[in-house]
């Protein structure tokens, strides 16, 4: 039967118990007043489950309740071929900062240096070798960007 309860259960006094312990549950509660039980098979409890795995629902419930109001169930997916990728985004943004912050040392240094002109055209020299590196970050860079456009491009 739905909704039914049997007097021996204690399920509605704990809910309502377990309830009362949480301001929230409270304010939560005054909007469902009315309590709906039922029964699935195992196809559509773990189609339910997976739906819920794959969604922004905190509990089976949320999601049910979504379902018969017909509300908007927000999924998400996560595209597993995209890791590596991203993986080497992160990876060039870190050198790209490190020889950054390289260049702006080198940089103070230069410019708090009053003494010799060798010493300078070191400090220049050293600066030329970071922004060779930065130019192959950024070439990776855009093969990077490249192959991620087509991908994107395709859906």
């Amino acid at each position: 039967m739905v909704g039914a309860v049997t007097r021996n259960s204690r399920l509605p006094e704990l809910l309502i118990c377990a309830n009362m312990s949480n301001r929230n549950n409270d304010k939560r509660r005054k909007n469902f007043d009315y309590p709906i039980r039922t029964r699935v098979n195992k196809e559509t409890y773990q189609r339910l489950e997976n739906l819920l795995s794959g969604s922004t629902c905190q509990s089976l419930g949320e999601l049910t309740r979504k379902l018969i109001t017909r509300e908007k169930i927000n999924c998400t997916h996560t595209d597993v071929t995209m890791n590596a990728p991203m993986e080497e985004l992160t990876s060039i943004r870190k050198e790209l900062k490190a020889i950054g912050i390289n260049i702006n040392q080198i940089t103070r240094t230069f410019n708090q240096e009053k003494s010799k002109d060798n010493n300078r055209q070191q400090y220049v020299l050293q600066i030329a070798e970071l922004y060779k590196k930065v130019d192959i970050k950024v070439e990776r860079l855009l093969i990077l960007i490249s192959q991620l456009t087509e991908k994107w491009l395709q859906r």
